[in-house]
This record gives structure tokens, C-alpha cells and sequence, in this order.
């Protein structure tokens, strides 16, 4: 089919020794390529060798950002070391290595949901995610590479905050989308995308429906946020790249009345554009 699971976190599978037929398998599903989302200084350099792995057909791309939940009294350290991924990746080039360029930052923003319950350790680790997410921020700013957003209960925050950064906003994407059309609306007046999950498949998802229409075919993103939000038929397992396939084959039919080639070709050349894959 063409596909590109725009989202996804390989860590898992490496960990668990299942990585190589998750890769098989999405090759047999049809899916070009995915990206693997950094979340912590843990898996940046797993993805880097992925990616580096790859690098002759692009199949796994990556990126480099830390996770709001991964953001802990520490965050400084570690997002001090994220320019850097870009600026080795430069300087290898030009020792005729091959290096593998992020192709975003992220995932950063900000996650209420995931905060303890204790009020004033929330609002403590809460002020620690602004502040991680304001410097992320920065950075993608001076570089001038793609933002991916992980925004988890706190949608006008973040958009708040990105409106503040001076960061373009054709260059973010808010992953896993899962709020309605007034936020649609703000996303793209702003020129900003949202990407859709196996979420979209959901019976209990005609919000989330409603918004990827209104964004419109034009502007649509898959991903598979695996091993998390397994499409439908299969929710309930764990989640993989190859099931990508389910989501775009829902959204051709249900959501936007086209071809599962035509959603295929137009979600891929999005990816494609804003990622510069």
C-alpha cells in the first residue's frame, strides 16, 4: 500500500527480541517506511543504529525529543544533549561516514494525565514539563527541523507555548490526536497538523473522526503510536507498524469515501513533505 506509520516507538520491540519480524512484517503489510520516537537519552542512540542500519532504504527513520513523562528533576542534562544529535550527524557527514539525521524533534509537550495525584507534586513536575518543553522549543527553533507534540490534557497549553517558541507552525504536528474540531480548527489556522492513531477505528472516536475530516485527506497522517492504540480489528494485543494498514484502510472508507490507494499515496506524500523523508 505505500504506508508510512509516522509514529512509533521501536524500543519495545528491541527490548523483547521481536523487532526483526515487526520489520518483516510491516514490509509484508505494505509500509515503506516508519519513524522511531526518541522519548529519553535512553533510546536515542538504539534509534540512531536503527535508522544508521537502514540508512540505504530509509525504511526506519528517527527522531530525537524528550517525553513529558520522561521529564524528572534531570530534564536540563538531557536536553542539553539533543543539538548535539544533529550537529555529530553534520560532522560525520563530513568524515564520509553515513550518519542518520533525526528527522524531527520529539516527542515533547506537555501530559496532565500521567501526573501523581499529590497537588503540589503535580504542579512540581508540571512546572519541570513547561520548562523542558520551552527549551525543546528553542532548540527545534535555531534548527529549524519538525516538532512532534505530545499533548495529553493540556492541548491549549501547548499552543500557547508553540505560539510563544516562534517556531513555524507548519513544521509541528500534534501526535495521536485524539480532540475534536474546535481544536482542529486552531491547529490549522496556524498552518499546524494533527496526526491520527488506531484510535480513529475506535466505535467510541466520532470526535476524533469529525476532526480528521475537517482537517481534511490533504493534510492526513498515519500512525500506529505502537506498541499502543491497536486499531480495530485487533484492539487489545500490542500494537505493530504493519497494523498501520487497519487505520488507513478505516480512514479511506469511513472517514474521507476514497480508495485505500489514494489515502495511501496522500498520507505517504505528507509524511513525505513534512518529515523530508
Amino acid at each position: 500500500m505505500g504506508l508510512i506509520d509516522t509514529h512509533t516507538h521501536l524500543e519495545s520491540f528491541a527490548r523483547h527480541g521481536t523487532l526483526a519480524g515487526a520489520l518483516t512484517r510491516a514490509h509484508a503489510a505494505g509500509v515503506d517506511a516508519m519513524i522511531t520516537i526518541g522519548t529519553a537519552p535512553d533510546d536515542w542512540s538504539l534509534y540512531r543504529g536503527l535508522a544508521e542500519a537502514h540508512a540505504a532504504d530509509g525504511f526506519v527513520r528517527h527522531t530525537v525529543g524528550l517525553h513529558p513523562c520522561s521529564v524528572d528533576a534531570e530534564w536540563e542534562s538531557a536536553v542539553a544533549q539533543i543539538e548535539a544529535c544533529w550537529s555529530d550527524a553534520v560532522d560525520e557527514s563530513r568524515a564520509g561516514r553515513r550518519p542518520a539525521l533525526p528527522v524531527a524533534l520529539g516527542e515533547c509537550g506537555l501530559d496532565r494525565f500521567h501526573l501523581p495525584k499529590d497537588a503540589a507534586e503535580a504542579e512540581k513536575i508540571f512546572a519541570w514539563q513547561r520548562a523542558a518543553f520551552a527549551a525543546q522549543l528553542a532548540i527545534a527553533k535555531r534548527l529549524g527541523c519538525p516538532v512532534v507534540v505530545h499533548s495529553r490534557g493540556a492541548f491549549a497549553e501547548c499552543v500557547v507555548m508553540i505560539d510563544a517558541s516562534g517556531v513555524d507552525w507548519a513544521r509541528v504536528v500534534f501526535h495521536c490526536f485524539t480532540e475534536g474540531v474546535a481544536e482542529m480548527a486552531e491547529l490549522t489556522r496556524r498552518g499546524g497538523f494533527g496526526s491520527f492513531t488506531g484510535i480513529l477505528t475506535y466505535k467510541t472516536a466520532e470526535n476524533i473522526q469529525t476532526a480528521a475530516k475537517a482537517q481534511g485527506l490533504a493534510r492526513f497522517m498515519l500512525e500506529t503510536d505502537a506498541p499502543y492504540l491497536t486499531p480495530m480489528p485487533h484492539r487489545g494485543k500490542p500494537n505493530e507498524p504493519a497494523l498501520v494498514r487497519h487505520t488507513a484502510e478505516f480512514a479511506a472508507r469511513e472517514v474521507f469515501g476514497v480508495s485505500a490507494e489514494e489515502l495511501a499515496r496522500v498520507s505517504s506524500e505528507n509524511a513525505r513533505r513534512f518529515f523530508g523523508l
